[in-house]
C-alpha cells in the first residue's frame, strides 16, 4: 500500500478535480500491474491497473488501491465498483474510504456483495496522498503547504528585502518539484509587488505542471491569469484546487498560520546567519508561549546539498 501512495503521487495535480489514485495488481508476491488517474480525471487508477490482464491471472492476484472505488456511474466511464466486481480479483484491499457521499462505503458493499473479500485499511500513507481531496471533502477547502526559506537565525532576507538567494540551487530545485505537486501557488500582495516573482516550475520536462497562481490582496488581479483572495479564508472559494503551496512572505505566512490554514510546514534552512534581516514571520498573535506547543509534528528530513529541509504535520483533533 505504501508503494501504491507513492504511486499516487504521479497523479497530481494533472487528475483534478478527481483525487489522484493509484492501483497495484500483485500476483504470488510479484507486481503484474499498476495504475493511476490519468490526466483530468479519467481513466480511474483502477481501470488502468487491469487493462490487459487476463481473468485467469486476475483471479489469483490481490488489488491493492488507494482510495475506495466509485460506486457512482459518469458519462466518462463505468464506475470503479462494477468494474472490478465484473473483473474478479481474487482480493481487494483499498486505503481509504472514499467520503464522497455518492460513494461513502457503496463502493466495499458492492465489492463484497459480488462475493470479493475486500479490507479497508485506515493507512496514513493513502491518506498523506490524498491529503488534498480528503480535507476539501471534509472542510470545504484545500490542503495547505505553507513553504519558508531562511538562514539559520530566521531571516528570509536581508533588512533591505534582498532575498536572492537564501538557499542553493538543490534546495531550489525541490521547490519547483514541490510546485510541480500543487494545484496552485500563492503569495502575498507585498511579496508579488516587490519580486514580481514568476511562480511557475522550472524543472526540464515539468513546466506544465506549473500551478494556478493566486495572490493575497485586498485589490484586483494585478495581471490577467491571477487570481486575487482577499483573506485566507478565502482559498475555500478556489475552484479545482485541492492543493495549495503558500510561499510568502511573512505578513501572508503569519495570517495562514494565525487563521489556523495551514496543514503542512515545508522548512529549507541555508547555513547561513544574516543578523539584523526581514523574519520569516510577522506576529502571530500568542499570548501564551504554553499555546505554541503540540501543534506540530516533523513527518521529514533531508538534507539538501548544503541546506536542511524538514516537514511538519499539524496535529489536529480530527
Amino acid at each position: 500500500m505504501a508503494a501504491a501512495a507513492r504511486l499516487a503521487l504521479r497523479a497530481r495535480p494533472l487528475a483534478r478535480p478527481n483525487p489522484g489514485v493509484a492501483a497495484l495488481v500483485v500476483q504470488k508476491g510479484r507486481m503484474i500491474a499498476r495504475g493511476w488517474t490519468q490526466a483530468g480525471g479519467r481513466p480511474h487508477a483502477e481501470a488502468e491497473a487491469l487493462a490487459g490482464l487476463a481473468p485467469d491471472v486476475l483471479a489469483e492476484a490481490v488489488l491493492y488501491v488507494t482510495l475506495e472505488p466509485c460506486a457512482h456511474r459518469s458519462d466518462r466511464g463505468p464506475a470503479c465498483a462494477d468494474l472490478l466486481s465484473t473483473a474478479r480479483p481474487g482480493r481487494i484491499v483499498i486505503g481509504q474510504l472514499d467520503p464522497d457521499p455518492r460513494t461513502a462505503g457503496a463502493g466495499i458493499a458492492r465489492l463484497r456483495a459480488a462475493g470479493i473479500a475486500t479490507r479497508l485499511l485506515d493507512d496514513p500513507a493513502s491518506a498523506a496522498s490524498l491529503s488534498g481531496f480528503l480535507i476539501r471533502q471534509r472542510l470545504g477547502r484545500p490542503w495547505v503547504t505553507l513553504k519558508l526559506a531562511m538562514s539559520l537565525d530566521g531571516c528570509i532576507a536581508l533588512a533591505d528585502g534582498t532575498s536572492q538567494w537564501i538557499t542553493g540551487e538543490t534546495a531550489r530545485a525541490h521547490v519547483h518539484a514541490q510546485r510541480a505537486r500543487n494545484d496552485a501557488i500563492l503569495v502575498g500582495g507585498g511579496t508579488w509587488r516587490a519580486d514580481s516573482p514568476r511562480l511557475d516550475v522550472r524543472l526540464p520536462g515539468l513546466e506544465a505542471r506549473s500551478p494556478q497562481r493566486v495572490v493575497l490582496t485586498r485589490g484586483a488581479a494585478p495581471v490577467p491569469g491571477v487570481t486575487a483572495i482577499a483573506a485566507p479564508e478565502a482559498i475555500a472559494g478556489l475552484d479545482g484546487v485541492l492543493q495549495l503551496y503558500v510561499e510568502g512572505g511573512a505578513e501572508t505566512a503569519a495570517a495562514f498560520l494565525a487563521a489556523d490554514l495551514v496543514d503542512e510546514l515545508h522548512l529549507y534552512t541555508a547555513p547561513i546567519l544574516i543578523g539584523d534581516g526581514r523574519r520569516a514571520l510577522a506576529a502571530l498573535g500568542l499570548a501564551n508561549l504554553a499555546d505554541a506547543h503540540g501543534r506540530w509534528r516533523m513527518s521529514e528530513r533531508r538534507q539538501l546539498g548544503s541546506d536542511s529541509f524538514a516537514a511538519y504535520l499539524r496535529i489536529r483533533d480530527s
